[in-house]
């Protein structure tokens, strides 16, 4: 692994554990055993490094996404599957967490890959609901855009009642709403 990546994934876990304003350079030094000069040499400052280990994590939680909403099967089972990836909920979503950071939420730049993550997310939602409309697997009310937002809303709210109880249970119940939700959108008879 080059000093960069090292940096970088360094950088991911600490933002995950600690926030941004909780991580420093130091921090991020000793944890990738690097050098001053090795971030420096890489980045400008710790912004420029954060920003590089947020898109790292967003890449891996969109691959994740992708592999449980990609593919053939009926949009149920899809948005199931997204719903039912492995997570750890007291440790909370690394993307989610980063937005509660006050410096993070206040600077374009250290907020965009999260605002860019979560337009995915939603979109990429809403297009496999979008499907199930259209296959007829929906029904022909459902709102695509409304109900990707709502299955956001759910997994984050779950990870915040999981962290407040410190109880993992907390977040399968919001899951496990949302996917009755989703599930009571199936067209049938007299459900059109």
């Amino acid at each position: 692994m080059s000093k960069k990546e090292a940096l970088t994934r360094a950088a991911a876990d600490l933002l995950w554990e600690r926030g941004y304003t909780g991580t420093s350079p130091a921090m991020i030094l000793e944890r990738a055993q690097a050098g001053q000069g090795s971030m420096y040499h890489h980045f400008s400052g710790k912004a420029e490094l954060a920003v590089a280990a947020m898109v790292q994590m967003s890449d891996q939680l969109r691959a994740r996404t992708e592999e449980a909403l990609g593919g053939e099967g009926a949009a149920v089972a899809r948005i199931h599957a997204f719903l039912d990836l492995e997570r750890d909920p007291l440790a909370g979503c690394r993307i989610g967490r980063l937005t509660q950071d006050h410096d993070v939420v206040n600077d374009d730049v250290l907020r965009a890959p999260a605002a860019e993550f979560f337009s995915w997310v939603e979109g990429r939602l809403a297009d496999v609901l979008a499907e199930g409309v259209r296959s007829g697997e929906l029904r022909a009310d459902t709102q695509p855009e409304m109900m990707a937002s709502l299955i956001i809303a759910a997994v984050q709210g779950g990870y915040t009642l999981a962290r407040a109880h410190q109880d993992p249970a907390a977040f399968r119940q919001a899951v496990d709403g949302v996917k009755q939700v989703v599930a009571n959108l199936a067209a049938g008879p007299g459900r059109d």
